[in-house]
């Protein structure tokens, strides 16, 4: 478990250190996890890898990870309630704007398989 976890988090600093070498306007935990990604296809790990055990673990006390968001909620529960309106527009825009985007999308792919499945 212990080495699994020391994978992943080698990768994180790695995709950390690329970001700021880079410049890269992308969080540095994407780029590790884009580099662990390519390291276990290239290695073909399978389910008795150590990186994929530690990972299993981590995910099965996944909620415990949510507990300082939830802390953070309720410190900042008064400035939240004085900025409630403007967060709940921005929060049902932002999701009204993710939902037509898919539509949009899923409509443009269809249409675009479609043409090429009968030519």
């Amino acid at each position: 478990m212990i080495t699994g976890l020391t994978w992943l988090l080698a990768c994180q600093l790695v995709g950390e250190v690329l970001v700021r070498l880079t410049h890269a306007p992308v969080p540095g935990p994407v780029v590790g996890m884009a580099v662990l990604f390519l390291l276990l296809h290239v290695r073909r790990a399978g389910e008795d890898a150590t990186v994929v055990r530690a990972a299993d673990g981590l995910i099965r006390h996944l909620q415990l990870l949510f507990v300082p968001a939830g802390v953070g909620i309720v410190v900042y529960l008064g400035a939240l309630r004085a900025d409630a309106v403007p967060i709940v527009v921005a929060l049902v825009g932002s999701w009204l704007a993710g939902l037509a985007a898919v539509g949009w999308t899923t409509v443009l792919l269809e249409r675009f398989l479609a043409s090429r499945g009968s030519r």
